[in-house]
C-alpha cells in the first residue's frame, strides 16, 4: 500500500513539474523590472540548475535558469528553489565538466578571428544538418518560403521539425505579425523553434572596416544589446536560449569573452549558403529569414528536394541546435 502511496505522489510530482515548465516556457512577462545578469545554483530534487538572469514581473521574482548537461532553459520562480548565489568564476568551476562549460569554453578558444567565432558545428556523425535563420532588421515581411518548405518536407517523418531563430529586437518590435505566425506554427506542433540572441539593434555600416563594424562600432552599449533582445523576447512569450550569434558573424577577442561573460554560447555557421559553403554533416547552416537574402533561402531550398529520398528514408534530418552542441561535448573531458 505505502508503494502504490509513493508510486502516485511521485508521478503526481512529475506531472506538476511538466506542467509548471510548459507554462514558464509560454508565459509573456510583460511587465519585468530589474532584469539583470544574476549566477546561481539553483536545487529542487534531484535537478541542479545554473541561474543566469533574474527579474521581477508583477511582484514576483523570476529566473533564467540552464540545465548544464543539456543546455536547455526555463523561467521559473525563484521561490520554487533553493539557491545559493555564485561569481561566474564559480560557476564555471562548479559546472567545469559539463556540455555548457565545455561549449563556453570551446568558443573562447575560437575567439580569434575577426568572422565566425564561436561553435560552427554540431556533432559530425549526424546525418544531416543544424538550420539556423537569421531575423535581423529589415522592412521586409518574413520569408515563409523557409518554414512552408520544411513542413512540406519533413511532416511525416520529423514533427515538430526543429530549426534555430537568431532574432533581433528591432525585428520583434516591427514584424508583430510575422511573429505571431512563427509562434503560431510552433503551437501546431509544425516547428519547434529555438530562439537565439541576435542583439538588439544589429547596427551595420556598408563602409566601415569590420574591426570598426556591427557589434564592434565604437560606442555600442553591449549589454543593452544583449539584455534588451532577452527582455524582448521574454515580454512576447519567446523563451531565451544560451546561445548568441554575432551580427554579421563579426567579433573580436574581447567582444567573445563579453559575450560569454553572460553565460551564452556564441554561436557561428560553417554554411552559409548565399556565400556558396556548402552543408556537411553536422553543420550548422546559416540563411536569413528576413527577406533580404533570397539567395540563401533559394539554396536552402534546393537543398531540401536534392535531399527529398533521404528525407523520406529518415537518412536525412534536421537537428535540434541544443541538442546537436550539447551531444558535441557531452562525456569529453
Amino acid at each position: 500500500m505505502k508503494a502504490k502511496y509513493f508510486k502516485a505522489i511521485l508521478l503526481y510530482s512529475i506531472l506538476i513539474i511538466g506542467h509548471r515548465n510548459l507554462a514558464c516556457a509560454q508565459a509573456n512577462y510583460t511587465n519585468i523590472t530589474g532584469y539583470k545578469v544574476y549566477y546561481g545554483w539553483a536545487s529542487h530534487y534531484p535537478q541542479d540548475w545554473l541561474i543566469i538572469r533574474s527579474f521581477v514581473n508583477d511582484g514576483k521574482s523570476y529566473c533564467l535558469l540552464v540545465d548544464p548537461q543539456t543546455l536547455q532553459t526555463k523561467v521559473d520562480e525563484q521561490s520554487f528553489y533553493k539557491i545559493r548565489p555564485l561569481t561566474w568564476d564559480e560557476a564555471r568551476t562548479f559546472f567545469k565538466k559539463t556540455p555548457y562549460m565545455r561549449a563556453i569554453a570551446k568558443a573562447e578558444k575560437r575567439s580569434v578571428s575577426i568572422q565566425d567565432a564561436g561553435i560552427e558545428a554540431g556533432m559530425p556523425k549526424l546525418t544531416g544538418i543544424s538550420l539556423t535563420a537569421d531575423l535581423c532588421p529589415s522592412h521586409r515581411p518574413l520569408d515563409r518560403r523557409i518554414f512552408t518548405e520544411i513542413f512540406a518536407e519533413f511532416q511525416q517523418v520529423e514533427r515538430p521539425a526543429p530549426i534555430a531563430l537568431s532574432i533581433t529586437g528591432i525585428w520583434m518590435r516591427q514584424h508583430p505579425a510575422d511573429l505571431a505566425w512563427l509562434k503560431q506554427q510552433q503551437a501546431n506542433n509544425d516547428i519547434r523553434i529555438t530562439w537565439i540572441n541576435h542583439s538588439y539593434n544589429h547596427r551595420v555600416s556598408p563602409t566601415a572596416p569590420l574591426k570598426q563594424n556591427f557589434l564592434l562600432e565604437p560606442g555600442t552599449d553591449i549589454n543593452y544589446e544583449v539584455l534588451e533582445t532577452e527582455k524582448a523576447m521574454l515580454k512576447n512569450g519567446l523563451l531565451p536560449s544560451v546561445f548568441f550569434r554575432f551580427p554579421g558573424l563579426v567579433s573580436d577577442q574581447q567582444l567573445v569573452y563579453r559575450i560569454t561573460d553572460f553565460g551564452l554560447i556564441p554561436i557561428g555557421s560553417d554554411a552559409w549558403l548565399a556565400k556558396g559553403q556548402k552543408a556537411n554533416a553536422g553543420s550548422i547552416v546559416l540563411i536569413h529569414a528576413n527577406g533580404n537574402e533570397p539567395l540563401g533561402v533559394n539554396d536552402f531550398i534546393s537543398l531540401l528536394h536534392k535531399k527529398a529520398g533521404a528525407i523520406a528514408k529518415k537518412q536525412w534530418l534536421l537537428y535540434d541546435l541544443t541538442e546537436s552542441v550539447s551531444g558535441e561535448f557531452e562525456g569529453k573531458n
